[in-house]
């Protein structure tokens, strides 16, 4: 049962390369949409587990306080905002200095809340 799930999912994954390599050489309009389209699937994703882990942990949330939710919700806008203007920021070698201080400005608040939630 396991090789078959494996099999399945090396093919899955073969299939995909072979379709990014065909639009490839098609042209660069296909395969920028390609990746648009994974870029948007990706990031619905997120929003998906990030709704998901809302509705698990609510609770815990609502518990943390005002100042440590607000932390924790302003991080997580920022990292959004971040990981979708990551084209613009990457444009130049000091924006994407600023964009990884930021995600990392985000994770260290993020670590922050979860740390002192354990207290």
């Amino acid at each position: 049962m396991q090789l078959k799930t494996n099999v399945r999912n090396v093919l899955v994954i073969a299939a995909i390369a072979a379709a990014v390599y065909a639009l490839g050489t098609t042209g660069s309009f296909a395969l920028n949409t390609l990746v648009t389209a994974i870029s948007l699937a990706f990031l619905a994703s997120l929003a998906w587990i990030g709704s998901r882990l809302y509705r698990e942990h609510h609770i815990d949330i609502h518990g943390l306080g005002t100042r440590r939710r607000a932390v924790l919700y302003v991080a997580i806008g920022v990292g959004a905002l971040a990981l979708t203007a990551v084209n613009r920021f990457t444009a130049s070698g000091f924006g994407t200095v600023v964009w990884l201080v930021i995600l990392g400005c985000c994770i260290y608040a993020l670590y922050a809340v979860w740390r002192s939630s354990r207290e």
